[in-house]
């Protein structure tokens, strides 16, 4: 299954409207993490808005994903977790671990700005 990565700028954006298999998720980050080693893209926003349900293989992959683009010099947000999908993920002590999240496509792109930003001031 193919997930459209679209590049805004400097920034990989996909946003996941189906919910994946355990091959799907896989085939997934595997894609994102060529795309940017291909484009060198600095930030990276995945949005899950038309997710219902996070298990806890899919939260694990996310968080993965984004640590592993972080490796790679592009920063993650993750944006669009419903409540619910929070709310289960704490209860089953599956946080999204040191990865900035967003409400909105919008805030998560002001947030990956704001993360490279300070990146690159630090440098």
């Amino acid at each position: 299954m193919m997930i459209p990565i679209l590049k805004l700028q400097h920034t990989l954006i996909t946003s996941i409207q189906v919910e994946l298999t355990d091959d799907d998720a896989l085939d997934f980050q595997s894609e994102v993490l060529n795309k940017i080693r291909s484009t060198e893209a600095e930030g990276l926003v995945i949005d899950i808005t038309a997710l219902e349900v996070v298990d806890t293989y899919l939260a694990r992959i996310l968080n993965d994903t984004a640590n592993m683009a972080r490796l790679l010099g592009t920063e993650t947000v993750i944006c669009g977790m419903r409540p619910a999908v929070s709310l289960t993920l704490v209860e089953m002590g599956r946080q999204l671990i040191g990865v900035a999240s967003a409400l909105n496509l919008d805030q998560a792109m002001d947030k990956v700005a704001e993360l490279i930003s300070s990146r690159e001031r630090g440098a």
